[in-house]
Protein backbone atom coordinates (compact mmCIF):
# COMPACT_ATOMS: atom_id res chain seq x y z
CA UNK A 1 0.00 0.00 0.00
CA UNK A 2 2.96 2.25 0.90
CA UNK A 3 4.43 2.39 -2.63
CA UNK A 4 1.10 3.90 -4.22
CA UNK A 5 1.35 6.62 -2.14
CA UNK A 6 4.22 8.25 -4.08
CA UNK A 7 2.45 6.86 -7.40
CA UNK A 8 -0.49 8.78 -6.73
CA UNK A 9 1.43 12.39 -5.72
CA UNK A 10 3.62 11.99 -9.20
CA UNK A 11 0.65 11.59 -10.65
CA UNK A 12 -1.41 14.57 -9.33
CA UNK A 13 1.71 16.85 -9.90
CA UNK A 14 0.68 18.22 -13.60
CA UNK A 15 -3.07 19.11 -11.91
CA UNK A 16 -1.73 20.52 -9.16
CA UNK A 17 0.74 23.06 -11.19
CA UNK A 18 -2.33 23.79 -13.37
CA UNK A 19 -4.67 24.97 -10.56
CA UNK A 20 -1.58 27.72 -9.07
CA UNK A 21 -1.52 30.94 -10.39
CA UNK A 22 0.63 30.84 -13.56
CA UNK A 23 2.28 33.81 -15.02
CA UNK A 24 2.56 34.81 -18.92
CA UNK A 25 6.43 35.10 -20.07
CA UNK A 26 7.79 38.13 -20.14
CA UNK A 27 7.90 39.88 -23.33
CA UNK A 28 11.37 39.18 -25.34
CA UNK A 29 13.44 42.40 -25.10
CA UNK A 30 14.64 44.10 -28.48
CA UNK A 31 17.98 43.06 -30.11
CA UNK A 32 20.62 45.53 -28.91
CA UNK A 33 21.24 48.84 -30.79
CA UNK A 34 24.01 48.27 -34.06
CA UNK A 35 22.83 44.36 -34.21
CA UNK A 36 22.10 43.56 -38.04
CA UNK A 37 19.64 41.58 -39.08
CA UNK A 38 20.30 38.22 -39.82
CA UNK A 39 21.43 37.74 -43.68
CA UNK A 40 21.43 34.13 -45.37
CA UNK A 41 23.49 35.93 -47.95
CA UNK A 42 26.76 36.00 -45.47
CA UNK A 43 26.36 32.53 -45.02
CA UNK A 44 28.71 29.82 -46.46
CA UNK A 45 26.03 27.80 -48.17
CA UNK A 46 27.26 23.93 -47.75
CA UNK A 47 26.43 20.81 -50.63
CA UNK A 48 26.80 17.41 -49.62
CA UNK A 49 28.07 15.02 -52.19
CA UNK A 50 28.26 11.46 -51.39
CA UNK A 51 29.08 8.60 -53.71
CA UNK A 52 30.39 5.04 -52.68
CA UNK A 53 34.14 6.04 -52.24
CA UNK A 54 33.89 9.51 -50.64
CA UNK A 55 31.49 11.96 -49.41
CA UNK A 56 32.43 15.61 -50.18
CA UNK A 57 31.38 18.73 -48.64
CA UNK A 58 31.39 21.50 -50.70
CA UNK A 59 31.57 25.46 -48.87
CA UNK A 60 30.76 27.71 -50.78
CA UNK A 61 30.13 31.88 -50.12
CA UNK A 62 28.60 34.38 -52.52
CA UNK A 63 28.46 31.17 -55.39
CA UNK A 64 32.48 31.09 -55.27
CA UNK A 65 33.97 27.22 -53.81
CA UNK A 66 36.44 28.77 -50.94
CA UNK A 67 36.78 25.16 -49.30
CA UNK A 68 35.89 21.27 -49.59
CA UNK A 69 35.99 18.72 -46.56
CA UNK A 70 36.44 15.42 -48.11
CA UNK A 71 35.88 11.96 -46.08
CA UNK A 72 37.09 8.81 -47.54
CA UNK A 73 35.39 5.54 -47.35
CA UNK A 74 38.40 4.40 -45.47
CA UNK A 75 41.10 6.89 -44.01
CA UNK A 76 41.14 10.07 -42.82
CA UNK A 77 39.41 13.09 -43.88
CA UNK A 78 41.16 16.09 -45.59
CA UNK A 79 40.35 19.62 -46.54
CA UNK A 80 40.93 21.50 -50.14
CA UNK A 81 41.31 24.89 -49.90
CA UNK A 82 41.46 27.61 -52.06
CA UNK A 83 43.86 30.02 -50.10
CA UNK A 84 44.38 32.53 -52.86
CA UNK A 85 41.09 32.93 -54.17
CA UNK A 86 42.00 31.61 -57.21
CA UNK A 87 40.96 28.30 -58.06
CA UNK A 88 43.53 25.84 -57.57
CA UNK A 89 43.15 23.93 -54.25
CA UNK A 90 45.68 23.11 -52.14
CA UNK A 91 45.12 19.90 -49.55
CA UNK A 92 45.59 20.13 -45.87
CA UNK A 93 45.45 17.24 -43.65
CA UNK A 94 46.27 18.41 -40.72
CA UNK A 95 47.07 21.37 -38.61
CA UNK A 96 49.56 23.58 -40.22
CA UNK A 97 50.52 27.59 -39.90
CA UNK A 98 47.74 27.93 -42.99
CA UNK A 99 44.76 26.47 -41.70
CA UNK A 100 42.17 28.03 -39.40
CA UNK A 101 41.38 26.35 -36.18
CA UNK A 102 37.93 26.14 -37.17
CA UNK A 103 38.45 22.88 -39.42
CA UNK A 104 41.20 21.13 -37.18
CA UNK A 105 39.45 18.01 -36.72
CA UNK A 106 40.25 17.91 -33.21
CA UNK A 107 39.10 14.84 -31.49
CA UNK A 108 36.54 12.13 -33.00
CA UNK A 109 35.38 8.70 -31.35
Amino acid sequence: MRPLIPVILLAALPVLAQQGNLQPLPAVPPPPPGMEAFDAALEPQVTIVRTESETREEYRQNGRLYMVKVTPAFGPDYYLVDQQGDGNFIQQDGPSSNLTPATWKVFSW
